[in-house]
Formats: C-alpha cells, sequence, structure tokens
C-alpha cells in the first residue's frame, strides 16, 4: 500500500508543525506523529524561548552569550543567522495564536536564565513549550492540505539503496523519495513524497534518566544514519542540572533554569552552598559546568539529590511564575513556598545529530532536518539555555523557503518497492526487548553520562556490541513493531554517541573526560 504527497513530515512538535504551517501553503501535506500531536518534547520545555526583543539587549550580545556557552565551536555564520531572524519567528509563534506572559505595560515580561547577559527569554509561566504546541496544534488541524497521521511509527527513510542500487557514505547523490511507516493495524503504508522533514526531537531515553518524553528514542538520528546522512556532535549531551529528585517518574519533571534565574540558590543535602566553588556566576553558571558540580558533590557526600532553596523567592513570584511546578512539588509533598526541592541532574537535550546547513538540507537530496535532531551548528559543545526552540523556529522557516523553491522540480518515484516483510515471525519475546533497553540505559548512564573517560567509554563500547548482535538477530526473526525498532533506533545512537565521544581528544563543553 502507497500514498503519495508533496511534504512528508515526521515528528509533530515546534520544528515539524512550523514547516509544515508554511509548505502546506503550496502543496499537499502528510505529517506523521509517534503518539498524539501534543506528546511532544516541546510540549514539555518549561523556560521559554529566547529573542532580542528590547533595548539594552542586542543580536550582538545574545550571539556572544552562545558563543561563550559554546566553547566557541559553534558555527559563527549559523549563530549569527539565528539570532537576528529571532524577533521575526518569535512574532510569527504570537501571530499563531501563542501567549507570552506580559506586564501590566503591556511589554513582555522577558526573564534571563543561565549563561545569558541579559533578560531575553520570552515565556508563559512555566509551561512555555506546552502553550507553543497548543496554538500550534490548533493551527495546523485547521489547515486543509495537511494530513495528520497521528499514532504511526517510521520504520526507515527510502533511498536508493530501496530500489537495489548500492549506496555507501561516499556516495554524494544519494536521494530520500519518503520513508516506510508501520500504521495502527500493523501494516507498513509507503509514503513517497517529493521532500521530506525529520522533526523527530532528540534521544534522552538512552540515559535512565531524562526529561524527554518517552518517545524520544532517537529514530531520527538513526533512520537517518542508516540512509546514509551525516550526523555529527552526538559527544555533546546536556545534562538538565535540576530535575525533580522523584525515583521511578518517567520522564524526570523538570524544575526550569528561571528558577535559579529569579533567585533560588543549589545548596548540598546539609545546607551549604557549593556553585561559588566552581564558577563566579555561582548557580547560574552555564549549565554543563553546573551539571558537573552537582555530580561532584554527589560523589563526595554519598548522597543522591542536592537541594534547590527558592526562599529567596517571593511567595507571590513563586505561585504566579512556577504553578506548575508548584503543583507537582505539592502532589508528592514538597510545598515549594517553604521547602527545598530536591534535585539531580538528567539527560535533557542533543546539541548534536543530523548535520545541516542554513537551509536545514542534510547531506541527502530533498532531505530535510530541524529541531534537536538537526545539527546545525548553532549550539557547539553546549547548549545556551532557551536556544532550542527559536533554532526550531528558524531552521524549519529556512527550510520550507528552500523546499517550496523546488518541490515541483522532484519526481515522486514510482519503481518503490512495499516493505518486505517476508520471513518473519510473530514476536513473543518481549521481555528480550525491554531488558536490552534497560542494560544499554545503564551501559550509557555509567559509562558515557556527565563525566567519562577512555576506559569508560572502551567499557560501553564493548557491552554494547554484545547488545547490538542480539538485537539484530532478534530483529531479522521479528515481525516488525514499534518496540523492536525503538531499540535498535537507541542502539544506534548510544553507538554514535560512544563513537564520537572517543574520537573528541578533548574536555570541552559537555564532553568532560578525565583522561584530557
Amino acid at each position: 500500500m502507497s500514498k503519495k504527497t508533496d511534504f512528508l513530515i515526521i515528528g509533530s512538535g515546534i520544528a515539524g508543525m512550523v514547516y509544515a504551517l508554511k509548505v502546506a501553503e503550496h502543496g499537499k501535506v502528510i505529517l506523521v506523529s509517534k503518539t498524539n500531536l501534543e506528546e511532544t518534547s516541546t510540549s514539555y520545555a518549561q523556560g521559554g524561548i529566547a529573542a532580542v526583543m528590547y533595548s539594552p539587549d542586542t543580536y550582538g550580545k545574545h550571539i556572544a552569550d552562545t558563543l561563550k556557552a559554546g566553547s566557541l565551536i559553534n558555527n559563527e555564520k549559523i549563530v549569527r543567522i539565528t539570532i537576528t531572524e529571532s524577533t521575526e519567528r518569535v512574532k510569527e509563534l504570537i501571530e499563531w495564536g501563542t501567549h507570552f506572559d506580559k506586564e501590566s505595560s503591556g511589554k513582555y515580561n522577558l526573564a534571563r536564565e543561565g549563561g545569558h547577559s541579559e533578560f531575553r527569554i520570552l515565556h508563559h509561566k512555566d509551561n512555555t513549550g506546552f502553550e507553543i504546541q497548543r496554538a500550534l496544534t490548533k493551527t495546523v488541524m485547521s489547515h486543509p492540505n495537511i494530513s495528520v497521521w497521528e499514532n504511526v511509527f517510521t520504520v526507515d527513510l527510502i533511498t536508493q539503496h530501496h530500489k537495489g542500487q548500492l549506496v555507501n557514505r561516499s556516495t554524494k547523490n544519494i536521494e530520500c523519495y519518503g520513508a516506510y511507516i508501520l500504521d495502527g493495524n500493523h501494516k507498513i503504508v509507503t509514503v513517497l513524497a517529493r521532500k521530506t522533514m525529520i522533526a523527530t526531537g532528540g534521544m534522552g531515553n538512552i540515559y535512565q534518566t531524562t526529561t524527554n518524553p518517552v518517545i524520544a528514542s532517537g529514530d531520527g538520528i538513526a533512520m537517518a544514519y542508516r540512509a546514509k546522512a551525516e550526523v555529527e556532535n552526538l559527544e555533546f549531551v546536556q545534562f538538565h542540572p535540576t530535575s525533580l529528585y522523584n525515583p521511578g517518574e518517567k520522564p524526570s519533571f523538570l524544575i526550569t533554569e528561571a528558577m535559579r534565574g529569579s533567585g533560588a540558590i543549589l545548596k548540598t543535602r546539609s545546607g551549604k552552598e557549593f556553585m561559588h566553588k566552581y564558577h563566579e556566576l555561582g548557580s547560574l553558571a552555564p549549565r554543563d559546568i553546573v551539571a558537573r558540580a552537582i555530580d561532584n558533590e554527589l560523589k563526595i557526600s554519598g548522597d543522591d539529590y542536592v537541594y534547590l532553596d527558592t526562599s529567596g523567592i517571593s511567595e507571590m513570584e513563586l505561585l504566579n511564575h512556577f504553578p506548575t511546578i508548584y503543583a507537582k512539588c505539592l502532589k508528592i509533598g514538597i510545598d515549594i513556598t517553604k521547602d527545598m526541592i530536591p534535585v539531580v541532574p538528567a539527560a535533557h537535550y542533543s546539541c548534536g545529530g543530523i548535520k545541516t546547513d542554513e537551509f536545514g538540507r542534510t547531506s541527502i537530496k530533498n532531505l530535510y532536518a530541524s529541531g534537536e535532531v538537526a545539527s546545525t551548528g548553532l549550539h557547539g559543545a553546549n547548549r545556551l539555555a532557551s536556544n532550542s526552540l527559536l533554532e526550531a523556529a528558524v531552521f524549519s522557516h529556512r527550510a520550507a523557503a528552500d523546499a517550496t523553491a523546488s518541490f515541483k522540480t522532484v519526481d515522486i518515484q514510482k519503481d518503490i518497492p512495499d516493505w518486505d516483510s517476508e520471513g518473519t515471525v510473530l514476536n513473543e519475546e518481549m521481555i528480550l526487548i525491554t531488558q536490552s533497553k534497560k542494560e544499554l540505559q545503564s551501559i550509557m548512564t555509567n559509562y558515557v553520562g556527565i563525566v567519562r573517560s577512555n576506559m569508560r567509554l572502551k567499557r560501553a563500547y564493548d557491552r554494547l556490541t554484545i547488545i547490538y548482535n542480539e538485537t539484530e538477530d532478534l530483529y531479522d526473526k521479528s515481525i516488525i513493531s514499534k518496540d523492536i525498532c525503538e531499540l535498535r533506533n537507541l542502539i544506534n545512537v548510544a553507538y554514535l554517541v560512544i563513537k564520537l565521544a572517543k574520537k573528541r581528544k578533548q574536555s570541552i563543553g559537555l564532553h568532560y573526560s578525565i583522561d584530557y
């Protein structure tokens, strides 16, 4: 069974939806979502979106902050593009119905987060991503040219390889023709498209503790890598310093950096401040430094968590600006107007991904990537807080401009074979999948986390190789399912993180090795 469309979009967060709304003015769109439209990493983004809105802030200051956070290995051209286009993209989100908090004067209420030299974070209380997702979902659902497929899983991209042609990484003319998609009836649909956009978000679930939704299993990076696309910078995994310590909860609940921007202070369980020992900005130091500092303090003390002391924030501000956090903490017996919040670092954001240019183009023709799945070069070795939603909006806009200018010259392929599922048997071995996933997460957490070493990386690689071989054997014998595909994708991206971490012979940004 096959379907044809002008534009295929895999993923329904801000990156996928902004692109969808723009290309839908020119042609037919199929937008596919792994669960429902609202279950995205965008929805979980609390802090906000960074943009230059008023003086004394300037594009130059925002550019400088971004480069500094990224240890100056960012692509400076991309940084300039992103920051100078920030104001326009934010205005567009507002036009699509996003409500950002305002002051009584009518000006936008801007927050400041770690690494920022000015107040420039637009926010909606402490659930900004959820508000952006709400507005975009409503607009997308009402667009006549956009067909939304929920609860479907993209198995693989379609390239010349599926026509029997030999393709390898050195091949410069690989083309994307669409994707094979597993529908809700366990059937594989062949979706053929002139242009394909990957906007699948991150890969946080290669770790035991992550703020990412359970769907963030690196699917887009894995399928692009299998299709021989270039990937880069995956060794730079950002751990958010402050997720709520609540063992067993998945995803981990994020305690936004904006709280520290408002005056909250990190303390040990014995009540001592410690961040001044690590950085002159104290609790407002860049995320990689704060996460390593907490990791170090926990190793010294043997404690499971540190505290975030919110006593420096007024009760009114806590209730008005952080209602979601207040309600969540209260649910587990913590009153943040009186009690300190137990926090621990959690895998939060992938700074690397599928390599793209300034128009979101990958190394595969007619294939674009945007959002966390992509590596534009904006973040360098460490992402500056609240630059991620901005990056998605900017590069989805640019990708849409590029795709709409040329899509009519691209023919939809006619001779693509349907998915070959011959010889597979029903997979009853769910325990093998769940156990392998747990083993993988344990390996990555213990050996490829906030602090690494050559010996830890080698051990991780050796252990992962065993799981990889077992899983490939299981995959070859199984009827295709979301669970087995997700496991393969998690293994694939974990391998890439280890491989690129082993190649990086220095400690820089989020890649910190005791050997360098």
